[in-house]
């Protein structure tokens, strides 16, 4: 009798559905029908509204079947699943399946498919080759062909990742470090966690690279303490990539040093900024510095540190594999490669979706979406977290780029995409915004600080029909000094929701009475 090979995920999104519960459940039906069944916890894929997806290993391909549920395992097994026989749950071949045949799938090539934590797996799937080939290049060379791809940043700046690197190879000190921004607070995102719970290898080899290249020989992956099983599962992968040589003192017999940490976050959303990360690293509060210095110049421990995040570092190896003019090639204008692009909210199929820069909001929320959850109109659209604008059906159809978001008064930041239908009050989405900053906010600077205190009193006075042009005019002067006395991003930005709910929804600014709703 063959061995039949079941994958189940270990996401925490798929274990929120009841993942855990399916996998005994199919270990314990195998063993009462007396089946050899190996199950494999493999990452998700990211079609969210189909976890838990279980796959199995068929002669033609794998086989899919979702969402499952404990108590269809039994009906799966009589069906005989294990040979990717017709069932109600079932999805056919999980590469065609039209949500994920049609992405194009970079940093994510390998999620869902491979043990997360098997080292044979990474590397039977391209794992290492892109180490590999930096181990034969100087420093230098890595440097140019990762400012040749094009590579920016992925945590919301879309900083040239090479500009960074070079930076930090030609500064001179004893010491260098490689610091990842896991610090995914962004709502409606979850990329780096999926990176982390699902092809943790990759990162490693992303942030050995940047090691090599810059001559930094210690990294720091810094993760939000709300991810638990992220934080279990990378620890184990670095154990797991140091006993087989490829971290410590001898990196795969090279001779060369790199090693890796990984610390935990209490919580605060600024430190997703980077100088203030760098604070918390230091063991200090998580406040924002002034720059300059930079981070590349002056930054962990005042050396010379390159700080990207996760999606970045992960987008790394494939370069040095395929060459700069080959990832150059996916995206438009100065946005190339591809963003890992995360749909959320209201929205009927829920999910990671990877494409190249290009495609528009409306391919993404209707061709990947499905739509609202609800059924009713999509009205708005937050981009980019918290910070990001709102934008209306207007907007649907420009595509994601930098330029072309930045044109019209927007971010991409993290790729997070949360839709609203048409009940959303968008005045209460502007006092949140609001209220989210002076929570959050680290006190160091007063626009930030109390701008964004009076900003929630002024939009109450609005919302309430007290002198309300005088206090929109107010509001619009408020977000401005905000926008451009802010120490940092999050006073910043936090106009951006603010102006945009005003310059698109007026209508919801008015007293607070019932919007018609069919």
């Amino acid at each position: 009798m063959r061995t039949a090979t079941v994958y189940v995920p270990r996401d925490t999104t798929a274990l929120a559905c009841g993942a855990e519960a399916v996998a005994r459940a199919i270990v314990a039906e195998a063993a009462a029908r007396g089946f050899d069944v190996r199950v494999v916890r493999n990452g998700s894929r990211g079609l969210c509204w189909l976890e838990p997806l279980v796959e199995v290993a068929t002669a033609q391909g794998r086989v899919g079947y979702g969402p499952v549920a404990a108590a269809d395992v039994a009906g799966l097994f009589d069906a005989g699943f294990l040979h990717g026989a017709a069932h109600a749950l079932a999805l056919g071949a999980v590469e065609a399946i039209p949500y994920l045949a049609s992405q194009q799938r970079l940093c994510f090539a390998r999620n869902g498919v491979i043990d997360p934590l098997d080292l044979d797996d990474y590397a039977a799937h391209g794992g290492w080759k892109g180490l590999d080939a930096a181990l034969a290049l100087a420093s230098a060379d890595i440097v140019q062909a990762v400012l040749d791809s094009g590579l920016r940043g992925r945590g919301g700046a879309a900083f040239p990742a090479g500009i960074k690197w070079k930076t930090v190879l030609g500064t001179e000190a004893a010491q260098k470090y490689v610091v990842c921004n896991a610090d995914e607070g962004d709502s409606g995102t979850f990329s780096d966690r999926m990176i982390l719970e699902g092809d943790p290898f990759r990162l490693i080899e992303g942030m050995v690279i940047a090691g090599l290249a810059t001559g930094a020989t210690i990294g720091v992956v810094y993760l939000r303490s709300e991810y638990p099983l992220a934080f279990t599962l990378f620890r184990e992968a670095i154990t797991r990539a140091r006993a087989a040589g490829w971290l410590g003192a001898d990196i795969g017999g090279s001779g060369r040093a790199f090693d890796l940490d990984v610390r935990l976050g209490a919580g605060a959303y600024i430190c997703g900024e980077e100088t203030a990360l760098l604070e918390s690293l230091e063991g200090k509060r998580g406040q924002v510095r002034f720059k300059p210095p930079l981070p590349a110049i002056q930054g962990l421990f005042g050396q010379p540190t390159v700080i990207n995040n996760v999606i970045t570092f992960a987008s790394v190896p494939d370069i040095l594999v395929h060459g700069a003019a080959w990832y150059r090639d996916y995206g438009m204008g100065r946005s190339r490669g591809t963003l890992p692009i995360q749909l959320g909210g209201n929205i009927r199929r829920g999910g990671l979706v990877e494409r190249a820069f290009g495609i528009t909001l409306r391919e993404l929320l209707y061709d990947y979406g499905g739509g609202s959850a609800s059924g009713r109109p999509i009205r708005a659209v937050q981009v980019g977290g918290p910070l990001g604008a709102y934008l209306p059906e207007a907007r649907f159809d420009t595509p994601l780029d930098y330029e072309a978001f930045a044109a019209i008064g927007a971010m991409l930041g993290h790729g997070g995409v949360v839709a609203f239908d048409d009940t959303v009050d968008m005045a209460g989405q502007a006092r949140f915004a609001m209220e989210f900053c002076a929570i959050e906010s680290c006190g160091k600077c007063t626009p930030c600080r109390i701008g964004s205190t009076r900003g929630v009193e002024v939009i109450d006075r609005i919302r309430a029909s007290i002198d309300r042009e005088k206090n929109i005019a107010l509001l619009r002067s408020l977000s401005d000094t905000m926008l451009n006395g802010s120490l940092c991003a999050l006073g910043g930005l936090t106009p951006y929701p603010v102006l945009s709910a005003l310059d698109h929804f007026a209508e919801d600014f008015a007293a607070r009475v019932a919007r018609a709703v069919d």
